[in-house]
């Protein structure tokens, strides 16, 4: 009885101990270690909003968000508060430089082009933020890695986006939008009569299918399910992202985790399932994943899980950030009337008024009003409003200096859209800001990035802008648009900028 009492005793205590351990750590998360980086930003001068123990202020910032999203805008109107509500308003009140609160973690907002300069240079100082695993479900490969990893993958991929391997996808470029505008063309009851259409859904299947034929070759039929996959998947991931990050979250079996877990799956098995088939024989090395197997199977490349993860970042970020970049071109077009006709224009007087002819990389490399159009629709909409990065080692950033555990963000969208360093016309669409090329129309600052900028820029991006160059060509030679009356613009964050209630236009038949 005395030895059971012992053991009691000693369990009792021990639970104790550990309740006591895990009581402080918490304590520490939510309170002493955030009140702590407070202080020291605050020492330095760094202005922000007071520290709310764990949510921070995501629930201000969703308040903000829904209530912005409760109403439509005007093409004229800025986007940025519709997009970064609590950014914008602190960015008026306490300048260039402050914080918010991520939950219990100081979020330094930054839009002075030298500080985004030096962010973007210091990439062993500010890495990528992952800190959420979930984003890594989507984006957990070259866009997430860091260090020698980073610079590994980066040395695989970079082959399959030279010149050389991108000029091997026109032609599936050219197929996939020749079949879109073939199935509008089909919509029309006659020539003589427009038909409304709302052009965003064709457009994220048009882009997909092209991914598709990209990364997985004569696979794609599977690679267009993983695309399914993916957009419900980013659509969860997004909810998700609007509430306080709480460790361990995820595991708990809600609904929503669960359907987590059950794509992630479905979409690892396909891809495993492309694997196999090509280590069984399938000798396709011109496609994305042929390129990543074949490094894997020489021994200093990647892991098969390393590769799916490749795979998969290359898909998403891909397939979203041409889809957005072609439904803001269309709507800017529809209501800049002068500017679509220029670009018809120049498509004609390049490609020929030869529907049937295929373009090739040199003949859209020469578009270049096109060129400019879509640069300033990038600074008007770039794809991601908000870039992240994470310091987990103290950092100088500027006269500033930043603890380990704090973040920092670059809001692209208002560096983009800012009137001083842009001009009092920041807002408005010109294309011709742009007619000697980006440098010139930055005055050599950092306050253009729509990829990204640096050693770290999108590595997909000549791809992305070759793929949205063939589409534009193939739909300004067969229709011309304008905006719908029944068009709402209301641009929202899910993941990458899109359109909240699609993207209505009347298509007249050429």
């Amino acid at each position: 009885m005395r030895e059971a009492n012992m053991f009691f005793s000693v369990v009792a205590a021990a639970l104790i101990v550990s309740l006591a351990v895990v009581l402080i750590r918490v304590v520490n998360w939510v309170w002493i270690k955030p009140k702590k980086l407070e202080s020291y930003l605050k020492r330095q001068g760094l202005p922000g909003t007071p520290y709310t123990p764990l949510v921070g202020d995501t629930k201000r910032n969703v308040k903000m968000l829904m209530e912005a999203r409760s109403k439509p805008i005007t093409l004229t109107d800025d986007i940025t508060p519709r997009l970064l509500p609590l950014t914008l308003k602190m960015f008026n009140s306490h300048g260039r430089t402050f914080f918010t609160w991520n939950g219990p973690v100081p979020a330094i907002m930054i839009t002075n082009p030298e500080h985004i300069k030096e962010v973007f240079s210091n990439v062993n100082g500010f890495e990528k933020a992952t800190s959420f695993p979930l984003i890594k479900l989507l984006l957990g490969g070259l866009a997430s890695s860091k260090g020698d990893k980073w610079a590994r993958h980066k040395r695989i991929i970079n082959p399959a986006f030279h010149l050389e391997k991108i000029k091997n996808m026109v032609p599936a470029f050219h197929h996939c939008s020749r079949e879109v505008v073939s199935q509008w063309e089909r919509l029309f009851t006659d020539k003589e009569s427009p038909c409304e259409v709302d052009v965003w859904p064709w457009l994220v299947n048009l882009t997909a299918d092209g991914i598709s034929h990209a990364a997985f070759g004569s696979s794609y039929r599977e690679g267009q399910r993983i695309f399914e996959l993916q957009g419900e998947l980013s659509q969860l991931i997004a909810q998700e992202l609007k509430k306080s990050y709480i460790p361990g979250l995820r595991f708990y079996p809600t609904k929503k985790n669960r359907r987590i877990k059950a794509i992630d799956k479905e979409i690892e098995t396909i891809l495993r399932g492309m694997v196999s088939k090509r280590e069984a024989g399938e000798a396709e090395h011109s496609d994305l994943l042929g390129i990543l197997l074949a490094s894997s199977s020489e021994g200093y490349g990647m892991s098969v899980e390393e590769v799916m993860n490749e795979c998969k970042m290359f898909y998403f970020a891909g397939q979203e950030t041409t889809s957005v970049l072609l439904v803001w071109t269309m709507v800017l077009l529809s209501h800049h009337q002068e500017w679509q006709e220029r670009a018809r224009e120049e498509v004609r007087q390049i490609l020929g008024d030869d529907n049937n002819t295929k373009p090739d990389i040199a003949s859209l490399s020469n578009l270049k009003v096109m060129s400019m159009i879509f640069n300033e629709v990038l600074r008007l909409y770039p794809p991601v409003a908000e870039l992240r990065r994470e310091v987990n080692k103290e950092v100088k950033l500027g006269e500033i200096t930043l603890p380990a555990g704090v973040k920092v963000y670059i809001p692209t969208v208002l560096v983009h859209r800012d009137t001083e360093l842009w001009g009092e016309d920041a807002g408005e669409f010109k294309p011709e800001r742009f007619k000697d090329g980006i440098s010139k129309a930055t005055k050599n600052q950092v306050s253009y990035f729509p990829f990204g900028w640096g050693v770290r820029i999108c590595i997909g991006q000549n791809f992305s802008l070759l793929e949205a160059k063939m589409a534009m060509a193939l739909i300004l030679q067969r229709f011309s648009f304008e905006l719908s009356p029944s068009y709402v613009h209301a641009p929202q964050i899910v993941m990458t900028t899109r359109p909240q209630f699609g993207a209505h236009l009347i298509l007249h038949k050429l």
